[in-house]
């Protein structure tokens, strides 16, 4: 049953406003604070940055990004997408990643960009993605998360041209992998099984095992990686920073590829993390936030950010409840640093990893029953499924998800084509309309009702022509045509529709076009076929839904009855 959150209006204050904390929030944010240290510098020293970079885009990019997001629980950071992809613009560019000044002023360009795709509602073509598109790509970024800490949950950093290829090097060189590391990466993923499974500490379970874990390792002087063996953390907080101005034309177009690597990957968490309230999320409105946690994150010392999966994730199996989850993220994040710092550097990488790949099996279990249903669907929708899988798997994800909108694009067009259908509208014995098939032959001096039903997609004409009546033999016909429901049309459309006029005109009969709505009205009025299909043969919708269609076929037997006469 629907809950009174779920069921409220759009413009509802407790929507708009940001809501109120809860101590789950409180919790989450601690364990995705912490996560953010090894992840963060880990991924941050991937593209060749200083990891301290990778820290502090935990801080100013989360708080801001989890207040201004519409996908409520979205955690905003740096990721391995972005942190490479960040430093190949940089290197297009002809700058260094060491160059302070070059990176900042990278990181306000992104959210620059991100900022206006969203104010420009650009968010909506991925509306253009289907549900089978999605789900391939989703499941595709669960198993690259698994991939990227197979390095440090087993001590041993596969090889290989792409993602696949570096999960099968890994499996055949298990003798290479470190047992000690192994072990320890093998017990944090069990008892986080197992915490998970006991009620009373589900929501904390991640949290539990972090620390339980990390204290074993530290009391048995276990020889694995630190978090500590990547760089020293700090005990101060981002300073001021400003972008350069000069260096924005020659990052442009690495910006423009760096907010393509991010919005995409953003753009499955709402799919894979609904809103706890129940409302929608705009991803335009995620694009602006993502904007201005970078516009933000550049002014202090932050790597391009935006929306984490696998930090999202840790969010939600720690007991995410709201946005605050991301705001106290980033402010625990900010005491960890300015506190306690140097503690936080015995986090065992293999604790990170092992909980990391209980992250990802989560997301690929939760969307096992949208596998299912693509399965069920067509063969069309499998063939997309494991088609975006492949390609997140073998090129870049921004590279995938528009292969993805474009296969789409593509099924939508196949299926449209193939969905047009012309209904032919008898009158039964009491006066009431049926279906019957279309004649293949327009017969003479009769009223031929008409109804099509799909769209004026250009696609369609082809096949719209093959289900219409042979007209070229009869005379004195009424083709009553019905266009209800249909609010536009492509010019392929109207030119086969001014041909299919005159074919009519030749031999003496005429069309008439039923229950056309206002927006096509317009159309047929500015193309000039309302002028020469007769203003009086053309009627406009009514709310009976076949109030159109009998004054047509009155009208249309009157003609015929004037011409026999």
């Amino acid at each position: 049953m629907a809950t009174v959150e779920a069921i409220q209006p759009p413009d509802s204050p407790r929507r708009r406003g940001l809501g109120r904390p809860t101590p789950s929030d409180v919790i989450a944010g601690l364990v995705a604070g912490l996560f953010s240290i090894p992840e963060g510098m880990a991924y941050a020293k991937l593209g060749g940055f200083n990891p301290v970079l990778g820290l502090y885009a935990g801080i100013v990019p989360t708080i801001a990004g989890s207040l201004s997001a519409s996908t409520q629980l979205m955690l905003i950071t740096l990721t391995s997408a972005i942190a490479l992809s960040s430093s190949s613009a940089l290197e297009q560019a002809g700058l260094e990643p060491s160059n302070g000044t070059a990176v900042f002023t990278l990181t306000c360009l992104v959210g620059a960009i991100m900022a206006v795709a969203g104010l420009l509602r650009l968010g909506s073509l991925t509306g253009f993605v289907s549900n089978a598109v999605m789900t391939g790509f989703v499941t595709g970024i669960a198993v690259a998360i698994i991939e990227g800490e197979l390095g440090d949950f087993s001590g041993y950093k596969p090889v290989g041209p792409n993602k696949l290829a570096k999960i099968f090097n890994w499996l055949v060189n298990i003798d290479q992998w470190v047992p000690v590391t192994v072990a320890v990466g093998v017990l944090t993923v069990v008892l986080a099984l197992v915490f998970k499974r006991i009620k009373r500490t589900e929501n904390y379970s991640t949290i539990i095992v972090l620390v339980l874990v990390t204290a074993i390792v530290a009391v048995l002087k276990l020889p694995v990686d630190l978090v500590g063996g990547i760089a020293s953390i700090p005990r101060s907080l981002p300073g001021l920073s400003l972008p350069d101005v000069t260096l924005m034309p020659g990052l442009a177009v690495g910006a423009l590829s760096v907010a393509l690597v991010a919005l995409a990957q953003a753009a499955g968490i709402g799919a894979a993390v609904p809103n706890p309230d129940g409302s929608r999320n705009s991803t335009s409105r995620d694009f602006v936030s993502q904007g201005l946690a970078n516009l933000f994150g550049g002014l202090f010392q932050a790597l391009p950010a935006g929306g984490s999966l696998s930090r999202t994730g840790v969010g939600t199996g720690a007991g995410a409840k709201s946005r605050w989850t991301g705001v106290f993220a980033g402010i625990w994040l900010a005491l960890i640093v300015v506190t306690i710092g140097p503690l936080a550097e015995l986090i065992p990488m293999a604790v990170i990893g092992g909980l990391l790949f209980v992250v990802a099996g989560e997301i690929i279990v939760g969307k096992i029953p949208d596998i299912r249903l693509t399965a069920e669907a067509s063969i069309s929708s499998i063939l997309a499924l494991v088609a975006t899988f492949l390609l997140t798997m073998f090129v870049p994800l921004q590279w995938a998800i528009l292969a993805g909108a474009l296969l789409s694009l593509l099924l939508f067009v196949g299926q449209a084509a193939g969905r047009v259908r012309l209904i032919h509208l008898v009158r039964d014995d009491q006066g009431r309309w049926a279906e019957q098939a279309t004649p293949t032959s327009l017969p003479s001096h009769q009223v031929v009702p008409l109804y099509l039903e799909g769209t004026s997609f250009f696609a369609e004409v082809p096949h719209l022509k093959q289900l219409l009546p042979d007209a070229r033999d009869a005379t004195g016909s009424v083709v009553l045509l019905g266009l209800r429901g249909t609010t536009s049309a492509s010019s392929t459309f109207l030119k086969w529709l001014e041909g299919y006029t005159r074919q009519l005109h030749a031999n003496g009969n005429r069309l008439m076009l039923v229950g056309v709505e206002p927006k096509l009205m317009t159309v047929l009025e500015r193309s000039g076929l309302v002028a020469m299909i007769g203003q009086e043969n053309v009627f406009p919708a009514e709310p009976a839904i076949f109030g159109a269609m009998e004054a047509a076929e009155a009208a249309a037997q009157a003609w015929i009855a004037r011409g026999a006469q």
